[in-house]
């Protein structure tokens, strides 16, 4: 359809929809730096969150996706964008039969048993339908939003702005191999055959786990923007908060397998774990609904993460410095490496008592804000730092998991539920299986990156 094609049209349009939001933004943050200007980061933090309340698209999820990446914007800013949500205006009915038409043809409803006008969900990319199929079966309808493919890319140079001129008001962290690895994923999410194939991905990975549960695809009536699964019924997660201890507790488990059997298993996660992306069951298992932010890493990125847990907790310097060159540090100085490992410490700790014990025992601020200003401030001490392009999801994984086991107040044994995902691991064994799986459903295995050293073993 003309309306889905990335032109140059579409763009200038994108451009004017989002100057107004972001671009004051970039303005003020120079005028602060460079001119002396006395900025409200606090107010305009807010005016921008209600500007870009109003907006669909990449932008929006953009911003929700950095506000939980410690230090990738001011403290400010991060506290205001993290407050806004998926849920967005959806459609009309006249915008829906036309975007249908486009994708299964004139005769799209027949297709059906039954399809609903209203949507039952509107996001930042696109919106949700129930239906159902000749069989009885029930279905939901992902339909994308008209013209994404300008949205992204016009939304995209907006926050590249953004994070270039922040870099040159704090140079703690460089942001470059941010903004790629969010374009790289952004980009992604528009191709919901991609999505489906990440669908049968984790239907694979989790079919043993009875705790989590994957939609089917229905292959016939999905397209590259319209994506047709299985309906999963559940309650949002927040429903939960003030049931027993025991349910909270049975409900974070789930969650921590469905994130991270995949991560130490295949090398595989889920890069969104946004309070819509799942919901609860009455047996306290999980569905996983969105499955367009997937991240694969190389198996020995997977092993530097676990290579650092034991180096953490057998105070192994030398092993620490080897999983930080593993994932592309350099110049690791005695300081820089102390810096690192504040944070790495707050990650890991859950991880190194085997105790039961709460995610985060204090409960002061949000989660992580308190470490990340720490390192933040001694990072930018020692003259900043890039960041592994792969660090920006797992961050968001781990910060965004960390809140949901926050608000569960769920008290578990971490320790014996990392030891039990990660015993017997071995790297060559890791990468011959994801292999196998991508293969299988036809997804690219991850590119060999060189700055990604086998070096010391696994221990």
């Amino acid at each position: 359809m003309a309306e889905d094609r990335n032109s140059l049209s579409g763009r200038v349009k994108r451009y004017a929809q989002v100057s107004t939001a972001v671009g004051g933004l970039a303005a003020r943050l120079a005028g602060e730096r460079y001119l002396g200007m006395d900025l409200d980061r606090g107010r305009h933090a807010s005016d921008l969150t209600q500007a870009l309340g109003g907006l669909k698209g990449p932008l929006m999820k953009a911003a929700q996706i950095l506000s939980t990446i410690p230090e990738a914007l001011p403290k400010e800013y991060a506290q205001e964008l993290s407050q806004l949500q998926a849920d967005a205006p959806a459609m009309g009915w006249p915008f829906v039969k036309r975007r249908m038409v486009g994708e299964l043809g004139p005769d799209w409803v027949s297709k059906f048993g039954s399809f609903e006008k209203e949507a039952a969900r509107a996001a930042s990319l696109g919106q949700v339908h129930r239906a159902t199929g000749h069989d009885g079966r029930r279905l939901a309808c992902k339909l994308q939003y008209p013209d994404m493919s300008s949205a992204v890319e016009a939304d995209l140079k907006q926050l590249k702005l953004i994070m270039s001129i922040y870099g040159r008001y704090d140079s703690s962290i460089e942001t470059g191999q941010i903004h790629a690895e969010l374009a790289d994923r952004l980009r992604e999410e528009l191709d919901y055959k991609r999505e489906a194939k990440h669908l049968t991905l984790y239907r694979r990975m989790l079919a043993d786990e009875t705790g989590v549960h994957v939609p089917d695809v229905v292959d016939e009536l999905s397209t590259d923007r319209l994506l047709t699964m299985s309906w999963l019924d559940g309650e949002p997660i927040m429903s939960a908060v003030t049931a027993s201890q025991d349910v909270r507790n049975a409900i974070a488990l789930n969650m921590f397998r469905a994130w991270y059997l995949p991560f130490y298993g295949y090398g595989v996660i889920h890069g969104d774990p946004h309070l819509g992306n799942y919901t609860v069951r009455p047996d306290q298992s999980i569905n996983l609904l969105d499955f367009g932010c997937i991240r694969v890493f190389p198996a020995r990125f997977v092993g530097g993460v676990i290579d650092l847990y034991w180096a953490l907790s057998r105070n192994d310097e030398a092993l620490a410095v080897h999983a930080y060159e593993t994932w592309g540090f350099k110049n690791l100085g005695r300081e820089m490496i102390d810096a690192l490992n504040l944070w790495a410490r707050f990650l890991y700790a859950p991880l190194l008592e085997n105790r039961a014990r709460r995610i985060q025992e204090s409960t002061a601020g949000e989660f992580g804000r308190e470490v990340a200003e720490k390192v933040h401030g001694e990072l930018k001490r020692l003259g900043g730092v890039t960041p592994p392009r792969e660090f920006v999801f797992m961050d968001r994984a781990a910060v965004g998991l960390g809140a949901v086991f926050m608000r569960l107040k769920a008290d578990l044994n971490w320790y014996e539920m990392f030891h039990d995902l990660i015993r017997d691991f071995d790297v060559a064994a890791l990468e011959q299986r994801q292999g196998a799986l991508l293969d299988a459903v036809g997804l690219a295995r991850p590119p060999r990156c060189e700055y990604m050293k086998w070096g010391r073993p696994h221990v």
